[in-house]
């Protein structure tokens, strides 16, 4: 199992935005093409409140490039982040990492 970090750095004021697409748009979205979280936070004290980090759980790269790729592609997708984003951005900048575990963590 491999999991993903993503960390969504918001333009300042606009987190409850992201929240609410996650929430109502982006979450069926991967239901449909398989997509696995692992869990979302927000910062409750720590550099920035205006970061959403969450994990994704895949079983191989091939696996995430193949549902990662028809997710980034989907027409229902494109037209909702659009929609989303007519008052402007919503994410600043995303930083990603592929996390492998450890033989001792209790994630596998």
């Amino acid at each position: 199992m491999i999991h993903e970090l993503r960390i969504y750095h918001c333009v300042p004021g606009r987190l409850p935005a992201l929240l609410k697409r996650f929430e109502t748009i982006t979450l069926g979205i991967w239901q449909r093409h398989g997509i696995r979280q692992a869990g979302f936070w927000t910062v409750l004290v720590g550099e920035s409140n205006q970061d959403l980090y969450y994990l994704l759980a895949w079983e191989s790269l091939a696996e995430r490039e193949r549902k990662w790729g028809a997710f980034m592609a989907d027409p229902e997708w494109i037209s909702k982040r659009a929609e989303t984003e007519r008052d402007g951005a919503i994410v600043a900048s995303i930083t990603n990492a592929l996390l492998q575990p450890t033989s001792f963590s209790s994630v596998t």
